[in-house]
């Protein structure tokens, strides 16, 4: 047989990457993990979700003084804002955050760590850097990185993405986005709050075009309350340097706008980073999207896996952690385990929130599935009124046996309260045991038990159920008299 250098070679110190290594280390098998820039934990940790959290809470917390009087509080005069201030909290965060992905932690686990950047030479030796190293098995998750669509100008134009984003050296006076997803939804509400006038310019008909319409709907209805200009429809066609910032030329049904701002957001999508693995050399299979895997995470090549951004199905970082543990049950302990994403929640982090478990309306229809819809709104919601947050609802949707498909949340907190549905529905519990959960008073979880109990109040108050208890217990239907 042949002898490798090691049992695992793990390419990517992301969540995938970090994951398989720690995993795959402290279950015996002797592990390499190469990270081409120097400091692990990926661009969840230093470019995107911790980053961009973190600002997003700072703009929390200036929107919720500069709107005190909404609190019954004096109404306050604020400071510009100080982009350095805000910036040394970012990277204190980080900071914070890195310990647990740190290189001494990982040696520490047994994982030998390697920086560098590596190329395939077959499909078990990779080169890291002029350092050879062969493994009998090799993980993919090298993630992804920002992508630029085809504008005419854009290349000439020094524009932003999440790579620069959390670094300016000071507020822009104006914000142009280009991109009304997660990413473009949620930095152009929170540069709104900060300071900036911001401009959205989204190709599709609605923000965020994988929501069901209403639902995308009520985000954008709340960002253009607090001042974001959200132009839909609006294909960039040119963008230029002016005199201040930037021009970007558009066009929507025919007709022609432009859009002038200091400073430029392209957050239009993302791209697989599979440039310079050399993939060729090893016979691992890929496409614009990225690798290609089978359920088991497996590539072309059997003992080659991709797990994480890299395969270009779902760009999460709590995705690409599950896959990460995919990828140890099939390589480390051999068991044929396969991913399944029937209940993978998502959440955009804008106020509110919009999360999603399962299935929304649109992908439903898609599917030619029969459902049923259940609504309860955040007005209704005590905590939520208490809280001044009460826009928003959920939506439950249901196939034709009244068996969960998904649910949909917007409103505050959604995320968190997305939490409560993905452990029920991956463990299967029933309409009626979330109904009947008692929950404290007050909470927004409420609001999940509500939407479950409209399910079920239209068998509960039935002719049918009124009159087999009329039966047993001899009730007359005679209203109470106090004789």
């Amino acid at each position: 047989m042949a002898e490798y250098d090691y049992d695992i070679g793990v390419i990517g110190g992301g969540a995938a990457g970090l994951t398989v290594a720690s995993g795959a280390s402290q279950l015996g098998a002797k592990t390499v993990l190469i990270e081409r820039t120097p400091r692990l934990g990926g661009d969840c940790l230093h470019t995107g979700c911790v980053p961009s959290k973190t600002l997003i809470r700072t703009a929390s917390v200036r929107h919720e003084m500069r709107n005190a009087a909404r609190f019954g509080l004096p109404a306050m005069e604020l400071p510009p804002v100080d982009m350095g201030a805000v910036n040394r909290r970012i990277r204190e965060v980080i900071e914070a955050i890195q310990v647990h992905d740190s290189e001494e932690r990982f040696c520490s686990l047994g994982v030998k760590v390697l920086f560098g950047e590596a190329s395939f030479e077959d499909d078990h030796v990779v080169d890291c850097s002029g350092t050879r190293v062969s493994a009998k098995f090799w993980v993919l998750a090298t993630g992804s990185a920002p992508s630029a669509p085809p504008i005419e100008g854009l290349a000439d134009v020094p524009y932003l993405t999440n790579e620069d984003l959390f670094s300016l050296p000071k507020l822009p006076s104006s914000l142009a986005v280009i991109g009304g997803g997660p990413i473009g939804c949620e930095m152009a509400q929170a540069f709104a709050r900060l300071g900036s006038g911001v401009t959205i310019l989204q190709r599709n008909r609605q923000l965020l075009p994988a929501e069901d319409e209403d639902m995308a709907a009520i985000v954008r209805a709340c960002l253009e309350l607090e001042g974001v200009r959200v132009e839909t429809d609006a294909a960039p066609v040119s963008v230029r340097e002016v005199s201040g910032g930037v021009e970007i030329n558009c066009v929507r049904e025919g007709q022609p706008f432009t859009v002038r701002a200091e400073k430029l957001l392209v957050a239009a999508g993302r791209r697989a980073r599979t440039g310079g693995l050399k993939l060729e050399n090893c016979g691992v299979e890929y496409d614009a999207r990225g690798v290609q895997t089978d359920l088991r995470l497996r590539t072309s090549q059997k003992h080659i896996f991709a797990a994480g951004d890299v395969t270009g199905k779902y760009r999460f970082t709590h995705a690409a952690g599950y896959e990460g543990g995919i990828v140890i049950s099939n390589a480390v302990f051999r068991l044929p385990r396969k991913v399944d994403y029937t209940w993978l929640p998502w959440c955009t982090y804008t106020d509110p929130e919009l999360a999603s478990v399962g299935m929304n309306v649109k992908r439903a229809e898609a599917s030619g599935t029969e459902f049923t819809v259940f609504e309860e709104p955040f007005e209704s919601n005590d905590r939520a009124r208490a809280e001044g947050a009460e826009t928003g609802k959920i939506k439950l949707i249901l196939d034709r046996r009244e068996k969960p498909l998904g649910v949909q949340i917007a409103g505050p907190h959604a995320g968190e309260l997305a939490a409560q549905w993905t452990t029920a529905l991956t463990n299967r519990v029933g309409m009626s045991s979330l109904a009947s959960a008692v929950q404290p008073y007050p909470t927004l979880a409420e609001i999940n038990k509500r939407v479950a109990g409209r399910v079920l109040s239209p068998k509960l108050f039935s002719d049918k159920v009124r009159k087999t208890l009329g039966f047993l217990f001899d009730y007359k239907g005679r209203g109470c008299t106090l004789d």
